[in-house]
């Protein structure tokens, strides 16, 4: 068993003893983890988001899961670290109100141009019938693309403005994290069915992207090589996936309520 390896499972010890140096080792290992988590966010953001601030707010986030890591429970420190840098971050982005009104309005637009085509279709919209939608052009579509993309994280504080159905599946979602009672193991085995139905029925590049992007953890830069496309398009592209998948989810939860009333 590696030094550092003995000192993170030592930690609860190390807790009470306060070394700096143990510290200072166990944030020098991570600290690639935390600029992987950060750049990744990033990449969803405005560019006046700097990317060394999101940095410091993860290495904040590390610091709380060295002091809060308890060893003697069945779970691995990577994961419990990764969930505290994300969420370390994220507080601060929430903190500072960092998607504008108008993106928010724009990205309402696409969701309901999306969701309205869906309906009709049946199917999800390509970029020619959302321009007809809209009214707009191609490179003006794009534009309200790029500047949607850093809705696509998700902010619990905007739980007052869900509809009824996005609550019932975030409490579902929630609530199959926090216990393991059959009705929200089914309610969270129902989302994901439906997610995994919404990318079958996504177009091949926007598949590839979500599949590079969540399950190889490949950068959006990395992606456009690999598709031979630049990065501004892997976010357009990301960026629909993300937004159509949604209005999936927003579709069919609203038309099981619909059922139901």
């Amino acid at each position: 068993m590696s030094s550092l390896t003995t000192k993170l499972k030592n930690l609860k010890d190390y807790r009470c003893t306060m070394d700096p140096k143990v510290k200072d080792e166990i944030v020098v290992e991570y600290a690639p983890l935390v600029k992987f988590i950060a750049q990744k966010i990033a990449s969803r953001l405005p560019s006046n988001i700097e990317l060394d601030d999101l940095i410091s707010c993860g290495v904040i986030g590390l610091m709380d899961a060295i002091s809060k890591f308890d060893p003697t429970r069945d779970n691995k420190f990577k994961t419990y670290a990764e969930f505290r840098i994300r969420g370390a971050i994220l507080d601060e982005l929430r903190s500072q109100d960092w998607v504008p009104r108008s993106i928010r309005e724009k990205t309402k637009t696409l969701e309901r141009a999306y969701a309205k085509l869906e309906r009709e279709f049946g199917r999800p919209a390509t970029d020619e019938e959302m321009c007809v939608e809209l009214e707009c052009t191609m490179d003006e579509f794009h534009e309200m693309l790029n500047a949607s993309k850093s809705v696509s994280l998700l902010n619990i504080d905007d739980s007052a403005i869900f509809s009824k159905g996005d609550k019932r599946l975030m409490m579902g979602l929630l609530e199959h994290r926090r216990s393991s009672n059959p009705f929200a193991a089914v309610n969270f085995k129902g989302s994901q069915d439906i997610i995994k139905e919404g990318i079958k029925s996504l177009p091949e590049k926007q598949r590839l992207v979500l599949s590079l992007y969540y399950f190889e953890d490949l950068n959006l830069k990395e992606i456009g090589q690999v598709l031979d496309v630049t990065e501004s398009r892997v976010s357009q592209l990301h960026t629909q996936a993300i937004v159509k998948l949604k209005v999936k989810l927003k579709n069919t939860f609203e038309s099981h309520e619909d059922l139901a009333s």
